[in-house]
């Protein structure tokens, strides 16, 4: 069984999402964000379920093929951005 790549690409495209979050999210001299906050809110929707699908399918395939461990590393990964991006969702949302 040939193994999925989707992992890697959603964690390199999950880190880079969160650079992107995270910069924009930092104020200005005026107190506004750098990215507007809709912006934000949906770039981290978005980058919550992309590393969330990755470490489901990661742990999918290594059930189904068995553990490598660049593989394992990657899926991990997937899913503790899921949960910061979770997280982040929750901080970026006002009251």
């Amino acid at each position: 069984m040939k193994t999925l790549h989707f992992p890697f690409l959603a964690l390199g495209m999950g880190l880079f999402l969160l650079l992107l979050v995270i910069r924009g999210s930092e104020p200005a001299a005026d107190g506004e964000t750098t990215l507007p906050l809709l912006t934000l809110l949906i770039v981290n929707e978005f980058a919550f379920f992309l590393t969330g699908t990755g470490a489901f399918i990661g742990s999918k395939t290594m059930l189904a093929t068995g553990m490598k461990p660049l593989y394992a590393i990657t899926t991990i990964l997937c899913g503790l951005l899921c949960l910061q991006f979770l997280v982040l969702g929750f901080e970026l949302w006002p009251l």
